[in-house]
């Protein structure tokens, strides 16, 4: 397909399809075609903001679609196996987003399915592709910190959650709707696989979900060791209302290294006795816009030349491990640890 253009159905037409169809509209050869939506209010909104005038309210429609080459699935977790299955069976290219599945089990057939048929799988892992992450990353190779001891990578999220995010059991809670990020961060800096997790967490400022939904919790911190020996914190939290808060620091032998801010860098206004004030970054939208325009050009690149992903359904999984053992770690209120490694 190298001399082909890339035809692209957008599954799901909430913030993060939109945000998809947007960066797929800037890479060259490369064009939304089609956008599907259960919600047809949505959906319809969706092709109009795109100039898209193929839409389906059932998905299983685009796979039909000889037109469209590759899909990119942006639904809630609970629907991104059958998506993704229906997709590989009908031939067509996948960018998956975060977290992959519900279960490690599911992310298998995921893995398995879209292998026997040929076709690309990659995970919307995009701080991969932001180009601060990406020259921190460059740096601790070099070893520029000397050897990585520890990696804390935090997320706090302005949003009030969606209703269905409350049931930990329908969406697997924050460490799975947020911290999917920061789990593929520290599998990424350490190049090890996480070994054993501890998690506590809490409701804090979401009382409106106390009384239906007692396991729901708006802050986790989760500790970790890796195979390799190395450490691991995650720091996550939703509805802080002050902005979106995407930071990591790796701490080495010989340094220290820190990736991102909370402070949106544009402008900085001086006050009397010595205030300085700056604007927060208000979305994940705003801090990673160009991150999802090189993720998206990474896809349609491995599908055009025929290479695998960067960031492929293994990354998807094991980061889908690590939450599954995290949300079990906040259950029993001890360690567990991951690849039936003995406590």
């Amino acid at each position: 397909m190298k001399n082909e253009q890339i035809s692209v159905c957008i599954i799901g037409a909430g913030r993060a399809g939109m945000i998809h169809a947007q960066a797929i509209e800037q890479i060259p050869g490369a064009r939304v075609v089609a956008l599907a939506d259960s919600d047809k209010t949505l959906c319809r909104a969706g092709g109009r903001q795109l100039g898209v005038k193929l839409l389906y309210e059932d998905y299983r429609k685009a796979m039909e679609d000889a037109s469209v080459d590759a899909v990119i699935v942006a639904t809630p977790t609970r629907l991104h196996h059958d998506i993704v299955v229906s997709a590989a069976q009908a031939g067509k290219h996948i960018l998956c987003e975060k977290p992959m599945a519900m279960n490690a089990a599911q992310c298998a057939e995921m893995i398995q399915t879209t292998g026997e048929n040929r076709v690309k799988l990659q995970i919307g892992f995009m701080r991969r592709f932001d180009e601060g992450f990406r020259r921190a990353k460059e740096a601790v190779h070099r070893g520029d910190i000397g050897e990585v001891v520890l990696v804390k990578s935090l997320t706090h999220g302005p949003s009030t959650p969606k209703p269905w995010q409350y049931d930990v059991g329908g969406s697997n809670g924050p460490l799975a709707e947020v911290n999917s990020h920061d789990i593929d961060t520290l599998r990424w800096f350490t190049e090890s696989e996480f070994s054993r997790v501890y998690a506590i967490a809490g409701n804090y400022r979401c009382p409106e979900a106390r009384a239906e939904f007692p396991d729901f919790y708006d802050n986790v911190s989760l500790v970790a060791s890796f195979a390799n020996g190395m450490q691991g914190f995650i720091d996550g939290a939703v509805s802080v209302k002050y902005g979106y808060d995407a930071r990591v620091e790796v701490l080495g032998t010989e340094g220290i290294l820190f990736v991102g801010e909370l402070a949106d860098g544009s402008v900085a206004v001086c006050r009397g006795r010595g205030e300085i004030a700056r604007p927060a970054v208000a979305s994940w939208r705003d801090l990673f816009a160009d991150a999802y325009v090189a993720e998206d050009a990474a896809f349609v690149a491995a599908v055009r030349e025929d290479t695998e992903p960067g960031v492929d359904g293994y990354d998807g999984m094991m980061a889908v491990k690590v939450v599954e053992a995290g949300n079990q770690s906040i259950r029993e209120g001890r360690p567990v640890c991951l690849n039936n490694e003995t406590q």
